[in-house]
């Protein structure tokens, strides 16, 4: 549960502030951009979140040098939460000096409307990225309890400097990254957004000479250069094929449009489906079946049809289609029920999709 409580608290903060956004400050808010940044590639991400998790705690079991043992755990948990910034800190600064690293890291600069989903949108990639920087805080011996409860801590404050309602925090400006801070490094300008590097502390960019303040003529433009999908397969790899000059076909136009409602509904209810497999299998490395393996691979080819249904591609409908009834058939041909949470949302994913195939007959 405690895995789970974050990632609901996350769904909700999203939705509030892009209807607050809309509602209330009349904003145009993007909500085919939402919904890819909720889809992006989560559970993907996620598995691999695990796999930084144990490669942590196997370098911590068998490489540590302990050197925390006979140490207040007060100074351990304030070095900790300082140390992993300051890895962070570096981690993205090479990030966007070195081509490869830049392209696990681009999917999330080309989102190009600042908001608490932007904080969601990242490559299937970027934990592995993470794991030479963090072994570091495992050969000194900080426990992984400890780098777990710390990460989460700081990846809580870098969500929230991703939101768009929040203005200048006064004397907190000096000390920690803020919203205002944030924003400077996701300007399209290539300037600013290779400044502003630090996840918490603002004072790692001061210390290390890349900060830059908000400038005050400039016209908040943001994303990035290069070729955006709202698939998220293309989304997570084409930066890659770009890279080794591996040819693909431009994106096409959309030969139907699927109206906002639909598109977020389904985002919303693939993204419960995907909190009920954490729920139930957690990072999914213990007691692998062969129900969690067909989940796993419908819940990702599910975030792939949503695109291509975002994009307007004839497939994604009938991608959608396949993922959201494989799964309530499957249950019923092998009488796996499970708890009231799956069928809730496999039923209801499943009754989207009609309302998906009339919309796409109605727009043909």
């Amino acid at each position: 549960m405690e895995l789970i409580v974050p990632i609901i608290i996350m769904l909700i903060m999203v939705t509030a502030e892009a209807l607050i956004l809309q509602f209330v400050k009349k904003q145009t808010v993007n909500w085919t951009d939402i919904i890819f940044n909720l889809n992006s590639g989560h559970l993907v991400l996620w598995l691999f979140r695990g796999l930084e998790l144990i490669c942590y705690q196997y370098v911590f079991s068998h490489f540590s040098f302990d050197l925390f043992i006979n140490i207040p755990d007060y100074f351990l948990w304030i070095f900790a939460i300082l140390a992993w910034d300051l890895g962070f800190y570096w981690e993205h600064r090479l990030i966007h000096k070195i081509p490869f690293l830049w392209a696990v890291h681009i999917v999330h600069h080309q989102g190009e409307h600042f908001n608490l989903s932007l904080a969601v949108r990242n490559s299937w990639y970027s934990s592995l990225t993470s794991i030479p920087f963090f072994a570091i805080l495992a050969i000194i011996g900080v426990p992984t309890p400890v780098f777990f409860a710390v990460s989460l801590f700081h990846y809580s404050i870098q969500f929230f400097n991703h939101n768009a309602l929040t203005p200048k925090l006064g004397i907190l400006e000096y000390i920690f990254v803020t919203p205002q801070h944030h924003r400077v490094h996701h300007l399209k300008n290539e300037y600013y957004s290779n400044h502003n590097f630090s996840g918490s502390f603002i004072f790692w960019d001061k210390l290390f000479a890349s900060f830059a303040p908000h400038p005050k003529d400039e016209i908040n433009h943001y994303g990035s250069s290069g070729v955006i999908s709202l698939n998220p397969f293309w989304a997570n790899n084409l930066p890659f094929m770009k890279l080794l000059n591996i040819k693909f076909r431009p994106i096409e136009n959309r030969s139907y449009c699927i109206s906002n409602l639909a598109l977020v509904t389904g985002g919303l209810l693939l993204f419960a489906l995907t909190i009920c497999y954490i729920y139930d299998y957690g990072y999914g490395y213990h007691d692998v079946n062969l129900d969690q393996y067909l989940l796993f691979i419908v819940l990702v080819l599910g975030t792939i049809a949503l695109g291509g249904v975002s994009e307007g591609r004839n497939w994604g409908i009938y991608c959608w289609l396949c993922v959201s009834w494989f799964l309530p058939l499957y249950f019923i041909l092998h009488q796996h029920w499970g708890a009231c949470y799956w069928l809730i949302c496999m039923w209801l994913i499943a009754m989207h999709s009609i309302f998906i195939l009339i919309m796409w007959f109605k727009n043909r």
